[in-house]
């Protein structure tokens, strides 16, 4: 068994060198001699001879050639390979950096432990093997490429192909002629598009808007997005179809990355203004409900989800770039658990939002008192609520301690309260103070803004120094400067009944009183001292009709 092995490997070798002479002997090399192991000595040097020579200035297929093994493929087999793979490479936006690619004979791939290397992780089946001490494309990649070409050149693309002429002998700047008649045919095609589809959004969409006098919408949000909706359009049409023109591979790759890139550009851009429209629409919804904080949580709404937009865009960009994004994500994730653990007070503020937003306990213009802090609401943000106090400063207090402490909602009241004491002097009648208390009600009863089913009117207190009418009342308006206003009317009318009546107010008075006074009597009554008398008086007090029988 050993000597057949031995036999089948020289066999092999004696095959590649007849093939290699057969090469030499009908003059399909362009050198004289020519030595395999000068061009699949390495990873490096296999992959720069398969490139470079199918290159517009230095077309060898024949040399390019023999990257594949001779022993399994004949020249021309060989030719189409690599073409194709070349093929493959410009459309896959595969490029090379020799400097990165190993340039020794003996390397071995760390993973599998096998002298092989990987041409891209974006695919694995494509890669070079070490055989007979020199480097090739392995048999499995030979058997791929056709299977792989006709995926990335669909629809007959893969024939047109094997049409485009690999050598024209007339070339500028390293590209053939019939190449920059290419790219000038589909730069013209590709104006031609741009200006129909601009054409079909302003005249189908914007004008289907403007017919329905939806004309904000059409020139504010759709209008200035019709040429990067109709680049959009544009963009994968010319991913599919620059590498036809197989270009030189590093141009190839730059213009496909500057392809790749520019289409999550321009979708982001489109995806940012429609985060406007929609803002206007939840503006036009909020605006129809009775609470202010709709219209706060709109503006917070349109941020997030443009910041949101932005993110996914550059995700998207970075993605098209081939860089992976899974250990960025995996990494923004750890460093969020960070982040959020120094960060707890924010979080607590944050969620705190949004159970405001939630719970509603106020809205903004709403009166609160919370703590130490009295004002009118002016801004619900993520983090804190703004307040105006009525010293007429601002104060910011965060969000979680609001949800986390009692809040007093003045604006929330049906009715606003207004008590007072009204303080009258002590000589005045009782006739006079019924009569008072009855001018107080009806002023109550006649004001437009005074809760009429629930109201206190009473002599309530005898105070040192006057007697104290309790005036306790509620007023039916929204805002507290209706709430003065209205204080301010049932005031005067009070002053002014007091007037008409001629009662008098009290305020605090000290009397000095003499007890005593020559030729005048005493200030103190005569008190009666009968016992039975007084009874009599008592008796005749209590058979009288009371107010209140």
């Amino acid at each position: 068994m050993i000597m057949i092995d031995k036999m089948r490997n020289l066999l092999k070798r004696a095959r590649f060198v007849v093939g290699v002479f057969l090469l030499f002997s009908n003059g399909m090399y362009a050198q004289a001699q020519m030595n395999p192991a000068d061009y699949l000595y390495s990873p490096r040097q296999t992959i720069r001879t398969h490139i470079e020579y199918l290159e517009e200035d230095n077309y060898h297929p024949e040399i390019a050639a023999i990257t594949f093994n001779p022993v399994h493929h004949e020249i021309k087999e060989a030719q189409k390979l690599a073409i194709k793979l070349l093929q493959i490479y410009r459309r896959a936006g595969i490029s090379f950096d020799y400097g990165s690619i190993p340039d020794k004979n003996d390397f071995m791939d760390s993973l599998s432990k096998k002298s092989s290397y990987v041409i891209s992780r974006k695919y694995p089946n494509i890669y070079l093997e070490k055989a007979n001490g020199l480097w090739y494309y392995s048999e499995f990649t030979a058997g791929f490429i056709n299977q792989l070409h006709k995926e990335l050149y669909p629809a007959g693309l893969s024939r047109l192909l094997e049409y485009t002429p690999g050598l024209s002998d007339t070339s500028i700047l390293g590209i053939s002629l019939w190449k920059y008649i290419g790219i000038l045919l589909l730069a013209l095609f590709s104006v031609i598009l741009f200006k129909v589809a601009n054409f079909l959004i302003l005249k189908i969409i914007v004008g289907f808007l403007n017919r329905k006098s939806h004309h904000e919408i059409a020139g504010k949000y759709v209008a200035p997005v019709s040429k990067p909706a109709s680049l959009l359009l544009l963009v994968p049409m010319l991913i599919f179809l620059v590498p036809v023109l197989q270009l030189p591979i590093n141009l190839n790759n730059f213009v496909l990355i500057t392809l790749k890139v520019l289409w999550p550009v321009l979708a982001t851009i489109i995806f940012y203004k429609m985060v406007d429209l929609l803002g206007m629409f939840l503006e036009k919804l909020a605006s129809k409900t009775d609470t202010t904080l709709d219209d706060q949580l709109v503006p917070l709404l349109r941020k997030t989800l443009k910041v949101f937009v932005i993110v996914i865009g550059g995700l998207a960009i970075l993605s098209n770039l081939d860089i992976d994004i899974i250990p960025l994500l995996t990494g923004l994730s750890i460093g969020g658990l960070a982040l959020a653990l120094a960060a707890q007070d924010t979080l607590k503020n944050f969620f705190g939002s949004i159970m405001i937003f939630i719970d509603r306990p106020f809205q903004v213009g709403d009166w609160i008192s919370s703590g130490d802090i009295d004002g009118t609401v002016e801004e619900v943000g993520f983090r804190a609520t703004r307040i105006r106090t009525f010293a007429n400063s601002v104060t910011y207090v965060p969000n979680g301690n609001l949800v986390s402490t009692n809040v007093d909602n003045h604006g929330l009241r049906k009715f606003r309260r207004f008590s007072t004491k009204i303080t009258i002097t002590y000589d005045t009648p009782v006739e006079v103070i019924d009569m008072f208390v009855e001018g107080l009600r009806k002023i109550i009863e006649n004001h437009p803004y005074t809760r009429k089913d629930y109201y206190h009117v009473y002599l309530n207190d005898m105070a040192s120094h006057s007697l104290n009418i309790m005036f306790y009342i509620f007023f039916k308006v929204p805002a507290w400067p209706d709430e003065l206003r209205c204080r301010h009317e049932i005031l005067i009318e009070i002053i002014r009944l007091a007037e008409e009546l001629g009662v008098n107010f009290a305020f605090p008075t000290q009397t000095i009183q003499m007890e005593t006074f020559p030729e005048k009597e005493s200030n103190s009554p005569q008190y009666i001292k009968s016992t039975p008398e007084l009874r009599k008086k008592l008796e005749q007090y209590l058979k009288k009709e009371k107010a209140w029988q």
